[in-house]
């Protein structure tokens, strides 16, 4: 029983790793880290403004090879100069294990099934208009969305999106207490004209009200 319960725990405890580290990187413990990766990911979002994916990726293939071709060359060289036999200089990183096993590609389709099957139940339930409330939320929250798509495209979407995912958890954790005075005051105003509503249109009331 032990034995078949350590797969599930090393499992657990790498989705723990990996979260912390995601978490790590939002929130900026280590400084020199995270913005090594909020610059990159910027700098590869606004090239995708300039150029096209094909161009963006052969422009990096191009410039990995020439840092790994010229790395390997001058190893070489200084080999062959001092008359070592060190090997490959990338040999540690040619024996690492990179293929997925097969659990770990069946929890990801399970993953990706659980998802997939949660959002085609929600749509279902929005356009149907299971509960006529949440459908004309959802119909605002597209006619707000026609707007947003006439001011910007979805690749400064995805800038934005990352420019908050690096500012937004920082800027609530120095000031936590006031943002969240403002969000009850926003939702208790949302509730209450939600209320008025459901109150006023004829089967808008939630079945267990």
């Amino acid at each position: 029983m032990q034995a078949a319960a350590d797969p599930v725990s090393q499992k657990e405890c790498s989705w723990s790793g990996w979260k912390g580290q995601a978490v790590d990187l939002l929130y900026w413990r280590n400084v020199k880290q995270s913005g090594g990766v909020f610059s990159s990911v910027l700098l590869l979002l606004f090239s995708l403004t300039q150029f096209s994916v094909v161009s963006v990726g052969a422009y990096l293939a191009l410039a990995a090879l020439s840092a790994t071709i010229s790395f390997r060359i001058y190893k070489s060289v200084l080999q062959a100069v001092q008359k070592t036999d060190e090997g490959h200089p990338f040999k540690s990183f040619l024996e690492v294990e990179i293929a997925l096993s097969q659990d770990q590609i069946g929890k990801y389709a399970d993953k990706i099934m659980l998802y997939s099957n949660t959002c085609m139940k929600e749509l279902r339930r929005l356009f149907l208009v299971q509960d006529l409330v949440d459908s004309l939320k959802f119909a605002v929250l597209m006619w707000l969305l026609t707007y947003v798509g006439a001011l910007f495209n979805g690749l400064t979407l995805l800038i934005l999106a990352v420019i908050c995912m690096f500012t937004m958890p920082v800027i609530y954790e120095k000031h936590q207490a006031q943002i969240d005075q403002y969000v009850g005051l926003i939702r208790t105003q949302v509730n209450s004209v939600v209320g008025k509503i459901q109150a006023k249109i004829p089967g808008a009331k939630r079945k267990e009200e």
